[in-house]
C-alpha cells in the first residue's frame, strides 16, 4: 500500500506550513504557521506551483489530524495536476482509503475504481478492490431495511477472494462474506415471521424455504426448519411437518428449535421422520447422503 500517512515536522513547524500549505481548508488556501506570526503576511502561490510530493503530504498531514475529507481533496489535487506520475498513483489509493475514512462511500468507489482501471497489475490493486468491497459492506444497514447494498457487498467481496486468493484482503473478506451472507438469510428469516405471525402461512413457508435451500450455512437454517413445522401444522401438511422435524433432528438436535419442534409433532400424535415426496423429502435424502450441510 501507498506509504504510511506521516508528518513532515522540521524544527517546530511542518515543511508544509513553511511553503504555505500550512492550517486547514481547501486546497488553494494558503497561511499556515508562518501566516500567524507578526509582520508581513506570506506570498501564497498557486496550488500549481507546488510539487506532487508537497501536496500528497499535506494529504498525509490533514489525514493524520483527522481531517479525512480535506485529505481525499489533496490526494485528489495530485491526481489532477500530476496525472500521470508515480505520486499520482499514490495519491489515489490514499484517495480511495480517505473518501472511505470520511464515510463518503461513492467516492471511495469511484476513486478505487479508477486505481483498478488504471493500474490493474499494481501490488495496490487488491487492496483497492478490498476498499471497493468495504465501501458496500460498511452501508449495510440493520436487517428490517433494502439488501441492495448487501447483494452489492457479496459481489465485491467476492471478487477480492477470487481475484487475489493469497492475500490478507481475501482473508477478511471471506469473513465479511459470510457475515454479510447471513445478514441476507436474517432479512428473509424477519420476513418470513411477519407473514407467519399474521397466519399467511404459504408465503411464510416460501421465505423459510429460501432460507434452508440458498442459506444452508448460516446461522438461520435450525430456527427456519423450524418455522416450517409450524407453518405446515397450520396448513394440515403434516408430511411435510415431520419431515421438516427429521432434518432439524438430524442436523441440530441439541437446539432448542428441535425441542420445540419436537414438543409441536408429538402433541399432534406426529413425529420428526420424512415422509412423502416433497422438497424436505429431496432435502432430507442428502442430508443422509452427507451432501447438505
Amino acid at each position: 500500500m501507498a506509504g504510511a500517512v506521516i508528518l513532515a515536522l522540521l524544527s517546530g513547524c511542518s515543511s508544509l506550513e513553511r511553503i504555505g500549505l500550512g492550517g486547514g481548508g481547501a486546497p488553494g488556501g494558503g497561511g499556515g504557521f508562518l501566516a500567524r506570526l507578526a509582520g508581513p503576511r506570506p506570498e501564497r502561490k498557486p496550488i500549481e506551483e507546488y510539487s506532487p510530493e508537497e501536496i500528497f503530504k499535506r494529504g498525509e498531514y490533514e489525514l493524520e489530524n483527522g481531517k479525512a475529507k480535506d485529505a481525499a481533496k489533496w490526494f485528489g489535487e495530485v491526481e489532477r495536476l500530476y496525472p500521470y506520475s508515480e505520486w499520482a498513483k499514490r495519491a489515489l489509493i490514499m484517495q480511495a482509503f480517505a473518501w472511505h475514512k470520511a464515510g463518503k462511500y461513492p467516492e471511495a468507489r469511484s476513486a478505487a475504481q479508477r486505481f483498478l482501471d488504471f493500474y490493474p497489475a499494481d501490488e495496490d490493486a487488491a487492496y483497492a478492490q478490498y476498499l471497493l468491497a468495504l465501501s458496500y459492506y460498511d452501508q449495510i444497514e440493520d436487517v428490517g431495511r433494502d439488501q441492495g447494498l448487501t447483494y452489492q457487498a457479496l459481489q465485491a467481496l467476492r471478487a477480492v477472494i477470487e481475484k487475489y486468493p493469497n492475500t490478507e484482503y481475501a482473508r477478511s473478506a471471506v469473513l465479511k462474506f459470510e457475515l454479510a451472507f447471513d445478514h441476507l438469510a436474517g432479512k428473509e428469516m424477519e420476513v418470513g415471521r411477519y407473514y407467519l405471525k399474521r397466519k399467511n402461512y404459504t408465503a411464510a413457508v416460501n421465505r423459510f424455504r429460501v432460507v434452508v435451500e440458498k442459506f444452508q450455512t448460516t446461522t438461520h437454517v435450525a430456527e427456519a426448519l423450524h418455522r416450517l413445522v409450524e407453518a405446515y401444522l397450520a396448513l394440515g401438511l403434516t408430511d411435510e411437518a415431520q419431515t421438516a422435524g427429521a432434518i432439524l433432528g438430524h442436523n441440530f438436535r441439541s437446539t432448542e428449535w428441535y425441542e420445540d419442534s419436537y414438543r409441536l409433532l408429538t402433541e399432534q400424535g406426529l413425529e420428526p421422520r420424512a415422509r412423502g415426496n416433497s422438497w424436505l423429502a429431496a432435502v432430507y435424502r442428502q442430508t443422509i447422503r452427507g451432501e447438505w450441510l
